[in-house]
């Protein structure tokens, strides 16, 4: 085995270990820690990617311990994995950087260390679902996972903040419950953990007849725990104040990554553990079609009515979960691979859009209200900048990433059945109208000129790049990331579809 084989398993346990070691540290010298952790994993993730594309093995599992199960414990590793963890790391790494600043202000000094602990966990469990071929260890890590997110919610400590994290314990309890109950079933059915192994055994039940019912019951209870810890609709109810009064790093972090680590959680247990073809048969994939649907259209409609700018980022964020399901409920490869280039899309726009939010309101006397807003983009050029190229994207606007994204919805529902072919372009036809509507007329907002005497009046400054660099640094990169996304799609899409047949 090569030794760059060896990087999932030095990837989790890194950010693992950062985490102890930032416990022990100052609040710098955490941050400090936490920066050059991520960019080591950013930089291993892109070492083995390169490795697995250059030899050609597409995939491979790492036996830790090097006990076999029962006993042990697997890594499984491949394109698709690696794509994916070099992506969260370094959305994490701008959206830390860009909200810098915030993570300084609004959290107590004493507590600062505390925060990169949670990121330091928060990271590790990503990794952790990604990688792993166990389905008990998924399970430990979504807890895991969940404890962290909660504890960048509320670490802010204002009234809202603990009021959104309670409400986001109280759903992901929920979801995790429901996960761990449909766990317990298959290994029930199955008498094994391994992903692999539950595979092998589920296929001869199913070819035999037995346990049918059961089967149907199980996917049914992954899917929707699973479902309600991503806010599908309409188990969203959590996300809008999670995503509204927590600090802006940790919006960024739990918009762009936390719900997609669930969702590329199940994309595992569809292939790796009950098999495609027996989800398919369930008939699972029309239910999160149609709450996919649903999802688009409700998320859009309810932030066009929002006047605080975060929580209709936050509202804009249940519809494109609506569209990550919508493209696994038309049950074709095409739209799988549509969903799994969202992901990268949604990570990389939202925490643009986030960031760039935080800069306008820094300008505008922290109201986050939206006639407030009236001329940020000249108060603050950098976050109007890019502001403007993350609604251009969301609403779907040539060589940004959103036009890719969409444009592959569409010819996905060419590809589907006709039954799902006509509701998909026409609710994808309408969510485009409706992000327009309310992206674009907050873009015309911030770019209307407000009197200066108005300005002075309200308290509002101006900021210049130079006074920001570490933020001005975080929304270029996040622009390049973007336009990349969407000027040099074709290979990234090879890569999913490469990834998702190894996934088989």
């Amino acid at each position: 085995m090569e030794f760059v084989q060896n990087v999932p398993f030095f990837s989790i346990m890194i950010s693992m270990f950062s985490g102890i070691v930032s416990s022990v540290l100052p609040g710098k010298v955490a941050r400090k820690v936490n920066c050059f952790m991520i960019t080591l994993v950013t930089a291993m993730s892109v070492w083995l990617l390169v490795f697995l594309i250059q030899s050609g093995i597409g995939s491979y599992t790492f036996m830790m311990g090097h006990f076999p199960a029962p006993f042990g414990n697997e890594i499984r590793a491949g394109v698709l994995e690696a794509t994916m963890a070099m992506f969260f790391s370094i959305i994490m790494l701008l959206a830390l950087w860009g909200g810098q600043t915030k993570i300084d202000e609004e959290i107590e000094e004493s507590k600062h260390n505390i925060y990169y602990i949670l990121i330091n966990l928060l990271l590790s469990s990503l990794l952790a679902l990604i990688y792993t071929n166990d389905l008990f260890t998924a399970y430990v890590f979504v807890e895991i996972n969940t404890i962290a997110a909660c504890g960048l919610i509320m670490i802010r400590q204002t009234g809202r903040t603990i009021e959104a994290a309670v409400r986001y314990m109280i759903m992901s309890l929920l979801g995790s419950g429901l996960l761990l109950l449909g766990i317990c079933m298959i290994y029930d059915m199955t008498g094994h953990l391994l992903m692999s192994n539950i595979q092998e055994t589920i296929a001869k039940i199913m070819a035999e007849g037995t346990y049918s019912v059961p089967m149907l019951i199980t996917i049914g209870i992954i899917t929707v725990g699973l479902a309600i810890k991503s806010a599908l609709f309409p188990f969203h109810s959590w996300l809008p104040d999670a995503y509204g009064y927590s600090t802006i790093s940790s919006a960024a972090i739990l918009s762009s990554l936390v719900s997609k680590g669930y969702i590329f959680l199940l994309i595992k247990i569809i292939y790796r553990v009950i098999g495609y073809e027996h989800v398919a048969n369930s008939h699972i994939f029309n239910v999160i079609f149609i709450f996919g649907l649903c999802g688009m259209i409700f998320g859009s409609v309810s932030a066009i009515w929002e006047k605080d700018i975060r929580r209709m980022i936050a509202f804009s964020s249940v519809a494109q979960i609506g569209y990550i399901y919508m493209g696994f409920g038309l049950g074709t490869e095409a739209g799988v691979v549509a969903s799994l280039f969202h992901i990268l899309m949604h990570g990389a726009t939202k925490s643009l859009l986030f960031i760039s939010a935080m800069g306008l309101t820094d300008v505008s006397g922290k109201s986050r209200d939206f006639f407030n807003l009236t001329g940020a983009a000249y108060r603050n050029k950098v976050a109007g900048v890019g502001f403007l190229v993350g609604s251009l994207s969301m609403v779907g606007i040539p060589i940004f990433s959103g036009f890719v994204s969409k444009l592959m919805f569409a010819e996905a529902a060419v590809q589907a059945s006709p039954m799902k072919m006509f509701p998909t372009l026409v609710v994808l036809a309408i969510s485009t109208i409706l992000n327009a509507i309310y992206f674009l007329k907050t873009v015309l907002r911030i770019y209307t000129p407000e009197k200066k005497e108005v300005e002075q009046a309200k308290g509002f400054v101006r900021i210049s790049w130079k006074e920001q660099t570490v933020f001005t640094i975080a929304i270029v990169l996040f622009i390049l990331l973007n336009i990349v996304l969407g000027t040099n799609s074709k290979p990234i899409i090879e890569l999913l579809i490469e990834g998702l047949h190894n996934f088989m």
